[in-house]
C-alpha cells in the first residue's frame, strides 16, 4: 500500500472484500491461505505468495494454481523463509522456477542494527541461522530424532504391504478445538510378527472433540483395527466417555505421558535407524515433523506423538503372541487367523491365494 500511494497508483481500497482497483484498470485481490475455498473460481495473470512454507492448508496453494490462467504467461511469485516441506522443495526441483537467494543481512538498511548485531550474534553458523537468516534450504535438522534418508529407505508402496498381525489407531488430543488450535494427531499403524511397523494413514485433523472421535472411529473400521489407543493428559476419562458416545463398543486403552517426547520417541527413532518402520506410501506432513521436530522444541508435534503411542502399544505384544502370529497365517482382507490350508476365509468370505 506504501509503495503504491507513492506513486498514486490506486483508485479504490474496499477492505471489507479485500480488493485494489489501480488508476490504470488493474486489480489486486487479496487471501488468506487459511481460506483455500475462497480462492476456488477467481483468476489471475500473477500472483504474490507470502512465507509459503508456513502455509498449514496445502489446499490453498493447489486452489490458485486452478486460477493462475489468464493472459499469455502466469507468473507466481513466492517470498518465503525456505523450510524444506515438500511443497517448498518440489518447486525448487522445477525446470520453471527460478530462484533468487538473499540473506538478512542484504537488508540491512531497514533494520535494528542493534537487533542484527543481536542476530548474528546468536545464531551465525548455526543451521537455524543459515535457514532463517541466510535463507538456505536444510533438509535435516540437526538433533533431529529422524532424517529424511532414513524414512525414504524403508518406505513402501501401499500396494506392497504385508498383512498385519495387529493393527490400532492412535490418538493425540488438541488442548482446544478453536481456530488457532493445535491438530489432533491419528495415526493408524500395523505390526507384523516379524517386527516389523507400517504407518497406514494419518488422519489427523482440527476439529471439535466429537468431530476427531468420529474420525478415529472411522479410521478403527476402515483399517479393522484391533484398538483405539489415546493420549489422557490433556482429556483424562472425558476422551474415554466421547468415545462410547460415538461407539460403545470399540476396544480402548488410554495411555499417560508420564516421560517427556524424546524418551518416548527414541525407541520408535531407533526402529527407523534399523529399517524396520515404514512408511506405507507418503505422510509429506507427518514426515516433516518428524524431520524437523527437536527435543527442546516448546512445539506440539501432534502427528509424530500419535504415531509414537502407536507403535509403542504395536511393540508391546508377548512373545507368545508374536510366536503364535508367526506360524499363522492372516486373511488378507480381515487379518483373522486361519489353519494352514484354508481357501475361503470363513468370517469374510474373501478367497486365500497361496503362494507357488
Amino acid at each position: 500500500m506504501a509503495v503504491l500511494n507513492r506513486y498514486q497508483a490506486i483508485k479504490t481500497y474496499n477492505r471489507s472484500i479485500g480488493e485494489i482497483t489501480l488508476t490504470n484498470g488493474s486489480k489486486i485481490k487479496l487471501f488468506s491461505a487459511e481460506e483455500p475455498d475462497r480462492l476456488r473460481g477467481p483468476q489471475h495473470h500473477g500472483a504474490w505468495c507470502d512465507e509459503l512454507a508456513a502455509w498449514d492448508k496445502p489446499d490453498a496453494w493447489d486452489q490458485l494454481q486452478f486460477g493462475m490462467r489468464l493472459g499469455e504467461h502466469p507468473q507466481i511469485v513466492v517470498t518465503t523463509t525456505p523450510r524444506p516441506t515438500k511443497l517448498i522443495k518440489d518447486l525448487i526441483s522445477r525446470e520453471t522456477t527460478h530462484i533468487t537467494r538473499g540473506s538478512t543481512f542484504e537488508n540491512a538498511d531497514n533494520l535494528s542494527q542493534s537487533a542484527l548485531v543481536e542476530l548474528q550474534a546468536r545464531y551465525d553458523g548455526t543451521r537455524l541461522g543459515r535457514q532463517e537468516l541466510y535463507g538456505e534450504v536444510l533438509d535435516d535438522v540437526e538433533g533431529a530424532l529422524w532424517t529424511r534418508s532414513l524414512i525414504e529407505d524403508a518406505r513402501i508402496r501401499p500396494e506392497d504391504a504385508p498383512p498385519y498381525f495387529r493393527v490400532v489407531v492412535a490418538i493425540d488430543p488438541a488442548v482446544t478445538s478453536g481456530e488457532s488450535s493445535d491438530e489432533t494427531g491419528i495415526i493408524v499403524a500395523g505390526a507384523t510378527p516379524d517386527g516389523h511397523y507400517y504407518i497406514i494413514e494419518d488422519a489427523t485433523m482440527k476439529g471439535s472433540p466429537e468431530a476427531w472421535m468420529r474420525k478415529a472411529v472411522e479410521m478403527y473400521r476402515k483399517h479393522k483395527c484391533d484398538r483405539v489407543i489415546a493420549e489422557t493428559n490433556n482429556g483424562g476419562d472425558m476422551i474415554e466417555a466421547l468415545l462410547r458416545q460415538v461407539d460403545a463398543n470399540v476396544p480402548y486403552r488410554k495411555v499417560t505421558a508420564s516421560r517427556g517426547k524424546k524418551v518416548r520417541a527414541e525407541p520408535i527413532s531407533a526402529l527407523s535407524e534399523q529399517k524396520r518402520l515404514h512408511m506405507v506410501g507418503a505422510f509429506p506432513e507427518l514426515e516433516d515433523q518428524l524431520v524437523s521436530w527437536q527435543p527442546d522444541s516448546d512445539k506440539s508435534p501432534d502427528r509424530m506423538d500419535a504415531m509414537v503411542w502407536a507403535v509403542t502399544d504395536l511393540m508391546g505384544g508377548s512373545v507368545a503372541m508374536r510366536s503364535l502370529a508367526a506360524m499363522a497365517e492372516f486373511c488378507p482382507s480381515c487379518r483373522l487367523p486361519l489353519v494352514r490350508g484354508t481357501r475361503l476365509c470363513p468370517r469374510c468370505r474373501t478367497a486365500i491365494i497361496t503362494p507357488a
